[in-house]
């Protein structure tokens, strides 16, 4: 993966500098004095999205999955295995042998559907255990597991009657 700059050293100089400013950020908080301001850089870094990926321990049962149970179109498959959704790139990455994936993440695949029950009841005819329904204030969402016991999340917006709505929503989250 090349660098997100050709400037790697005056990265490395920002990167010293902003730890210092946090580690004297954190110094100041446990003494109890004022909180120090983060600095903010002249530039903002230029950063495009590459790819999702999870860790798996059997790489043939996760494609089986991925592919066959959940439908996902087959990208590539060398050591990593590549799946393309809507133009976002899902990679199933072979666990090294004896390694263990620290910590337990929080980070989740979540699907977006149009009816969250007839997917909840087609995935149930493939075998494929789920959480029940959980409303929250803009949809619905469910989750299941993969081979490798991943969570991974089915959502189903809410149905917004008034474009006005769809506009105010913007507004107050963008």
């Amino acid at each position: 993966m090349p660098f997100l700059t050709d400037k790697p050293a005056a990265i490395l100089l920002e990167f010293a500098h902003a730890s210092k400013l946090v580690h004297n950020f954190r110094t100041q908080r446990k003494k109890g004095s004022a909180p120090a301001m983060l600095p903010s850089f002249s530039s903002k870094l230029k950063l495009s999205f590459d790819t999702v990926f999870y860790y798996v321990t059997d790489m043939d049962v996760s494609i089986a999955f991925y592919r066959d149970t959940l439908g996902l179109p087959l990208v590539s498959h060398d050591y990593v295995t590549r799946f393309d959704l809507d133009g976002v790139l899902i990679e199933l990455v072979p666990l090294p042998p004896g390694s263990v994936v620290p910590g337990n993440g929080n980070a989740r695949l979540c699907f977006s559907v149009a009816n969250l029950q007839e997917t909840l009841e087609q995935m149930h005819a493939r075998g494929i255990a789920t959480s029940d329904i959980k409303n929250k204030k803009r949809g619905k969402l469910a989750f299941f597991h993969d081979p490798d016991g991943n969570e991974l999340c089915l959502w189903e917006y809410a149905k917004v009657e008034d474009a006005r709505e769809i506009v105010k929503s913007a507004l107050l989250h963008g």
